[in-house]
């Protein structure tokens, strides 16, 4: 089945995601994320910011895997051959905070520095966007700093622009 420009399949028990090779550089599967997949998050991500956060990337790992089905949080990473783990995406969907209907949020996006420029993030972002879409969302959100021209370009290319929240904070001394 093709929904966003990817293929939708199942290999062993679950969820999957075969690029659709017109729209990107490399052949990588999206799959759910596993405990196995843990060490690579925690790697990825500290290449990236700087910062190891194996607590913070287990507690993400444990709340938005082992769960109900459709407990409307999701984990996906995506594989290239040899199972080498190039990215990951997370998102949940959220109802009613300040009025707001229920939406999709994507809360992390990560791809491999070598990897980029490939459609990877996309791909990672179809997967979600769809697996969302089966639970009834017709809206995703997310929120990027500002000086983050890397996120930015990147969200917009897939079509998110300004809504109509606007995000406020306040420093606890």
């Amino acid at each position: 089945m093709r929904i966003l420009g990817v293929r939708i399949a199942a290999r062993n028990g679950r969820s999957m995601v075969t690029a659709d090779l017109n729209k990107t550089k490399t052949s990588v599967d999206v799959v759910v994320a596993q405990a196995a997949d843990l060490d690579a998050v925690v790697a990825l991500d500290a290449a990236i910011t700087g910062a190891e956060k194996a607590g913070y990337w287990q507690d993400m790992l444990e709340r938005f895997t082992q769960k109900k089905p459709r407990s409307n949080r999701y984990f996906l990473v995506g594989k290239s051959p040899g199972d080498k783990l190039v990215g990951f995406i997370i998102g949940e969907i959220r109802a009613w905070e300040f009025g707001s209907p229920p939406c999709g949020w994507v809360i992390a996006l990560n791809v491999a520095a070598d990897q980029r420029e490939q459609g990877i993030g996309t791909m990672l972002f179809d997967a979600l966007c769809a697996e969302m879409k089966k639970d009834g969302v017709t809206t995703i959100r997310t929120m990027v700093l500002a000086s983050d021209k890397v996120n930015l370009s990147f969200f917009r290319g897939e079509g998110l622009a300004a809504g109509p929240y606007i995000e406020l904070e306040r420093q606890l001394d």
